[in-house]
Order: structure tokens, then C-alpha cells, then sequence
């Protein structure tokens, strides 16, 4: 007999393991359950749109989704749409692939005050995320962002770069306009340790300088290497290959570009003041204590923005019907196996991607991850569903008044994107409301509906 597998969650976690199941020796079919009405995840909705060629993964993760034993789902939200012990009666195993969408905290004084924003709020936005909303407030001409990531880095160059240069990106045009209103002439990026520990990728650091509207200025104070840095960077390649870039634009004078992006490191955020809004960040200059970690000297400044951004990481959500660890926002589980909160198994009931091991590493991890959990799925599961047929699933969901987005969906929505693109002379527009994505869905290809 067959497998039924259910995998909650539409983005790569949740597509690598779909595609691992259909290579395993067993048969099994695979639905695929996304609360969005197009798949892909934060690959869709995580990455900054002047960066498309990251969104190359894109299509390897497509090939998986024609496969013949994988379904998508789309539009379906577990907990609202469908509990999890309804899905057991579909499906012998459910693998929750969820992921991360929210903002990890700082826990400072001031963080929740207006003008302070979470950075996966603003990347929602501005990657027409369908439960964004569809302003964003854009009139600090001073702003911090926090964080040494490539988030930050995401988020500074978004702020700095004019309107009219991501007019070459999937951006729609409510994007597009409010990126048109922004008054922001300074961004000041801060990070807690030293230059040789910054996250950044090398080659999102060097597009960093490419607008001919940025300039971008490493502050020398800060900029300081021990030995414990210098082993560091003697480990990790990509580590040098950003100190050296770094290195290079230290002191480097401004050349009269409209704006400018500023990197401060060594300098950790202690508080955000303001009466009613942000208008003060407050930071404490660390120093290197030579094993790769810092520590406060007391030596604050404070810094006149009107805006911050917090790029500290994500943060797992809680699943409804799964135990959750708070503290390190991931479901308890074991090698994927979801574990009780006394630390039993809970039979057919698995984890992949950050939900299971937090919000860290890169593709390569996930996949890695999602090998691990299948292995387990595949050794451990039968068969235990009382409707089998995938039919019995689209019954349920219709009688509960789920509109559907299934592959078809998908493509047709897919292709309107790709036609607005075509009409605008670029790649691809994004259609960014809920319902005119279900409506494009739905459209014969070639229909006009609003983006």
C-alpha cells in the first residue's frame, strides 16, 4: 500500500523533502499544504528583488512540484483550514516544514516604540508579501539598522537605493511608489562584534557599492582585528574574502552620491529613545577579548535616526496542535521525530527545516536536514490513514469553503507575472494581494486582472 504524506509547508524545506520521499524505495503520493496561494516560501518572500538570480533555486524546486506523486495545495492554512488531527485521517505521516517568519527580539528598552521595526516586517513589504500591508512609513531621513547579516545588508541597500533602480525587479507598483516617497539619506548599519565575524556573503557585501546613487563608508572606528579574528578568517574563506572587501573601503571619502550607507562595528545597541517615536539609538562600543567574543567598554554614543530596523534573525512560530520549545522557537523533536513535552515520540508526526533546527544555515543545510528527517519517515511509517484517496482530502476542504490553489493555480498565477513583466519590459511583476493572486489563479492566461 501506498504512503500518504502530508507536508505542511510550501517553501524549500518542505519542497526538498517532498522530493526525497518520491527518490525513496518507497511509493508514496505527497500533498503539499502552503497558507499562501503560491509556493516557495521565503525564496519568494525573503529574498531582496534585486537579487533574481538567487531566486534561480526557484526553478529546481518547480521540477519537484510537477512531479506526478506531488500535489500543492495552496491557500490552506493548518489550524484555521484544517486542524492537525484531521490531517492523521488523510495521511499516514505529517511533516511540518513551516519555517520562520518572525523577528527575533533584541530585548532592549525602546524596541517597541513607532519607528521601530522588526526587518522581516519591511522585507514582507517590500517583497509584496499578500498579508503586508500595502503602505509602509518611509519618512526617516536618518535610520539605523541592526544586525551584521545579509538581511541587514537587504534591508540598508533597499533604504538607500533610489525607487526608480528596482524598477528593474518583480516590485508592483504600490512597492514601487512608496519606495518613490522615502526620505531616508543615511543608513548606519551596526554590529555588536568585529569586522572578521560579520555575516554578510561576499558578494551581496560588494553589491553593496554598485548603486550610483550609494556611497558606502566603513567607519575606522570599530574596524579592529586581533589574532583571535585572524585565526578565524584563516578557517573560513568567505570570512576573509569580506574582511578583505571591508578593508578596502575603511576611510574611504564620501564622493557626493545623494546617499550613503555607514557600517559601524563594535558597537552593540543598549536602548531606543523617544518621546512618542524613535529618535534616538543608543550603543555601547565593545571590544575583542581574543576569543572571537566582545564585551561592553561603557563607552556609549548615541546616534540622532528616526527609524530602526532590527535584522537580528527570525523566529519560529508555535504550530497548533504541536508541542513548542519558547526558547529556542523549534518544535521539540528528534532527528526530526516531533517528542511530547515529556519527551516521548508522537507517532507520525515529523519536522524539517528551521522550525526543527532554528533559523540557521543556508540551502545546504536544509537539505541536509530534510535527508535526516525522511530517513526516519521512510524506516518509520505505516500505512494508518482512514481516507486514503486524495480525493477524501479535497472533499473535506471544499465542504469547509477552502478556496484551493493547486499546481494549476500556481502556473497560471506564474505566468500573469510573467506577462505583466513582459508588458513593463522586465522579468516578472508580482501580483501582491491575496485575492488578486486567487483571481489570477483562476484566470484563463492572458486575462487582465489589477497587480
Amino acid at each position: 500500500m501506498s504512503l500518504r504524506v502530508a507536508i505542511v509547508g510550501g517553501g524549500p524545506a518542505g519542497i526538498f523533502a517532498a522530493d526525497l520521499l518520491t527518490r525513496s524505495e518507497v511509493d508514496v503520493s505527497v500533498d503539499i499544504l502552503e497558507r499562501l496561494p503560491a509556493p516557495f516560501g521565503l525564496v519568494r518572500y525573503g529574498v531582496a528583488p534585486d537579487h533574481p538570480r538567487i531566486k534561480e533555486i526557484i526553478k529546481a524546486l518547480q521540477r519537484v512540484l510537477v512531479h506526478p506523486d506531488v500535489r500543492l495545495l495552496g491557500n490552506v492554512d493548518l489550524g484555521d483550514d484544517i486542524k492537525l488531527e484531521e490531517l492523521r485521517e488523510f495521511y499516514d505521516a505529517v511533516v511540518v516544514a513551516t519555517g520562520a517568519r518572525s523577528d527575533r527580539t533584541l530585548d532592549i528598552p525602546g524596541e517597541d516604540l513607532p519607528g521601530s521595526y522588526g526587518a522581516a516586517e519591511f522585507v514582507s513589504w517590500y517583497d509584496a508579501h499578500p498579508d503586508a500591508p500595502r503602505a509602509w512609513p518611509l519618512e526617516a531621513e536618518h535610520v539605523a539598522v541592526l544586525g551584521a547579516g545579509n538581511v541587514a545588508l537587504d534591508v540598508a541597500r533597499v533604504l538607500a537605493k533610489t525607487a526608480d533602480e528596482m524598477l528593474t525587479t518583480d516590485i508592483p507598483a504600490h512597492v514601487h511608489q512608496g519606495l518613490r516617497a522615502k526620505r531616508a539619506t543615511d543608513v548606519h548599519v551596526f554590529a555588536r562584534r568585529g569586522p572578521a565575524y560579520a555575516k554578510f556573503s561576499p558578494l551581496e557585501l560588494r553589491e553593496l557599492a554598485h548603486s550610483p546613487n550609494v556611497d558606502v563608508i566603513v567607519h575606522p572606528e570599530g574596524f579592529e582585528v586581533d589574532d583571535a579574528s585572524m585565526e578565524h578568517i584563516g578557517r573560513n574563506k568567505q570570512a576573509k574574502m569580506v574582511l578583505d572587501t571591508l578593508a578596502n573601503w575603511v576611510g574611504r571619502e564620501p564622493t557626493g552620491k545623494p546617499h550613503r550607507i555607514h557600517l559601524h562595528f563594535l558597537e552593540q545597541p543598549v536602548a531606543i529613545d523617544g518621546e512618542r517615536a524613535v529618535e534616538t539609538l543608543r550603543t555601547e562600543r565593545t571590544r575583542l577579548v581574543g576569543d572571537g567574543s566582545v564585551e561592553g567598554t561603557g563607552l556609549v554614543t548615541n546616534w540622532d535616526v528616526q527609524a530602526v530596523y532590527r535584522a537580528v534573525g527570525y523566529r519560529s512560530s508555535s504550530v497548533v496542535g504541536l508541542p513548542f520549545d519558547d526558547r529556542a522557537a523549534v518544535v521539540p523533536n528528534d532527528g526530526g521525530r516531533v517528542l511530547d513535552l515529556d519527551g516521548t515520540r508522537i507517532p507520525g508526526t515529523f519536522v524539517t527545516g528551521w522550525i526543527k533546527r532554528g533559523p540557521i544555515g543556508l540551502i545546504g543545510h536544509t537539505k541536509s536536514d530534510a535527508a535526516e528527517t525522511i530517513t526516519h519517515l521512510v524506516a518509520e511509517t505505516t500505512p494508518t490513514a482512514t481516507s486514503r484517496a486524495p480525493e477524501d482530502v479535497d472533499a473535506f476542504l471544499v465542504e469547509r469553503g477552502v478556496d484551493v490553489a493547486d499546481l494549476d493555480h500556481w502556473l497560471r498565477l506564474d505566468q500573469h507575472e510573467i506577462d505583466l513583466g513582459d508588458a513593463a519590459g522586465r522579468t516578472r511583476v508580482k501580483v501582491a494581494g491575496r485575492e488578486d493572486m486567487l483571481a489570477a489563479g483562476r484566470a484563463v492566461v492572458g486575462t487582465a486582472i489589477g497587480a
